[in-house]
């Protein structure tokens, strides 16, 4: 696989940097990377385990190298969809597949809803869907409680919060939300507020994947052969629950993959998962016939 080329791509209210691998060789569909708000950088490990074919990962606008230019203080499933739209597009080279995780895989599920003649294979890992969920109206009031932490108390508070109810097992009890009171300093965080509020996660994340309202009907009637994908170390959590009952509302199954909800990674940000395992499952799903 040769280096990453990036390019630039002017869409409405931003400007994105998308990188291209490219295997000029290659006959399969070129291979779609997405995150959100993870970027690029996430996906450095796996992207090396499919040098047989192009593989284009990218910056979703408003993180990392991707900047908006309107005055949005958030970027919406439907914008970032129209962007990915807007990258298929630019690379000329026909239906594409997609690996999309977390908030990427809410844009992607948007995606194929509106463009799927765009999307071969969509294989959409642990989409934080809390509208699926039985217990939605106390997930999204979570989520709502963690976006006002952010908001008046700043980073540090908000991200536990978050970290404590991404790891929750299992449905969320009546008057969780009210409960959420996690201490920054035993997660490392800091616990002061430096007065920002651009955090791409617990600011704006956090509320527009997770309250977003799929159009399972259009998902179901799409072209585009979708793949819900589950992390086998991580049942009972949020994002688990959310593939499982998007699944449930297409009337299809679940896939299992190696590790957790960042199975994929390979010390990026940190964290390693089992991205071997992980990028020869992916490789199978992809691979399998339609």
């Amino acid at each position: 696989m040769t280096e990453p080329k990036t390019y630039t791509l002017d869409v409405p209210g931003a400007v994105l940097n998308y990188d291209v691998r490219s295997n000029e060789s290659s006959t399969e569909p070129v291979l779609l990377l997405v995150g959100s708000p993870m970027g690029a950088a996430g996906f450095g490990t796996l992207s090396g385990h499919f040098a047989d074919r192009t593989v284009v990962t990218y910056d979703p606008r408003g993180v990392e190298r991707s900047v908006r230019t309107d005055d949005a203080e958030q970027s919406t499933p439907d914008e970032h969809a129209d962007d990915l739209h807007r990258i298929i597009s630019a690379l000329d080279a026909g239906p594409v597949d997609v690996f999309a995780s977390s908030g990427g895989a809410v844009n992607a599920l948007v995606l194929v809803a509106q463009h799927p003649e765009q999307v071969r294979t969509l294989v959409a890992h642990e989409p934080p869907a809390a509208q699926t969920l039985p217990d939605r109206e106390e997930a999204l009031a979570v989520c709502r409680k963690i976006h006002e932490t952010y908001q008046k108390r700043g980073f540090g508070p908000a991200m536990a919060q978050f970290i404590a109810v991404v790891g929750h097992k299992g449905p969320l009890p009546e008057g969780f939300a009210d409960q959420l009171d996690v201490d920054p300093a035993v997660f490392g965080l800091p616990t002061e507020d430096d007065g920002s509020r651009n955090d791409p996660l617990v600011g704006q994340n956090i509320i527009t994947s997770t309250h977003h309202e799929h159009d399972f009907e259009a998902i179901r009637g799409a072209s585009t052969r979708v793949v819900l994908a589950v992390g086998a170390e991580s049942e009972g959590e949020m994002a688990h629950r959310g593939a499982l009952g998007v699944a449930e509302r297409l009337g299809t199954g679940c896939v299992t993959f190696p590790s957790d909800h960042g199975g994929f990674l390979g010390g990026e940000y940190g964290m390693t998962g089992q991205p071997d395992a992980f990028a020869a499952a992916l490789r199978e799903v992809l691979t399998a016939v339609r």
